[in-house]
């Protein structure tokens, strides 16, 4: 199969990146708000200056997997607030009548810009997702290997976060890529998270 790695243009293309998504991430937070919240949020890769999104596709033009990067995802927040607030918080209220015991992570959601400072540059690599039946194909590793060969002269590494405990895939997948464990924390639910980087000079 020929794979090709490129940044994504199209936002017709989106939908594609939002069922990929569903497909790698249930269960989780953002994808129990649905297919309109996170169509919303991966548009927003698109249009957004300092963001990107990054996908794998084969002969046909179908994608079989994306990354989602920022290097000012501080900024990327409030663009999301000030352009989409009105379609997030319908999506978000929906989701609360589905589930209220959520109100305290949408708000997190809604105020993580102020969170997400940091007094060096860095690029946050915000999401990754491969179609199941693609996983063994690199298809991963090359999108990360993508981004590493963006320029982000200035920047000192790239940033993810990923859950700590019972996820050795994900964990060894990050490590063998060259990311690093920075460290570890908990999130208000207890919800234990590793943050790794990797270092921008180590190119």
């Amino acid at each position: 199969m020929e794979v090709t790695v490129t940044l994504l243009k199209d936002k017709k293309k989106v939908s594609e990146v939002v069922d990929i998504h569903m497909k790698s991430f249930s269960g989780f937070f953002l994808t129990f708000l649905g297919k309109g919240f996170l169509k919303q949020l991966y548009k927003g890769f698109l249009e957004e200056k300092n963001s990107g999104l990054i996908v794998a596709f084969d002969e046909d033009e179908k994608i079989l997997g994306f990354l989602a990067y920022s290097s000012n995802l501080s900024g990327f927040y409030k663009y999301l607030i000030k352009k989409h607030l009105l379609s997030f918080g319908w999506y978000a209220m929906l989701g609360f009548f589905r589930n209220p015991k959520i109100f305290f992570r949408l708000i997190r959601a809604f105020t993580y810009s102020g969170e997400a400072k940091r007094e060096e540059k860095y690029v946050e690599l915000s999401s990754i997702g491969v179609l199941p039946v693609s996983e063994n194909l690199g298809i991963g590793s090359r999108l990360i290997d993508y981004l590493k060969k963006l320029n982000f002269e200035g920047y000192q590494y790239i940033k993810l976060e990923t859950d700590a405990i019972n996820n050795d895939i994900a964990n060894n997948f990050y490590r063998k890529n060259g990311f690093i464990l920075n460290h570890s924390y908990f999130t208000p639910e207890g919800r234990k998270m590793n943050e790794y980087r990797w270092n921008i000079k180590d190119k």
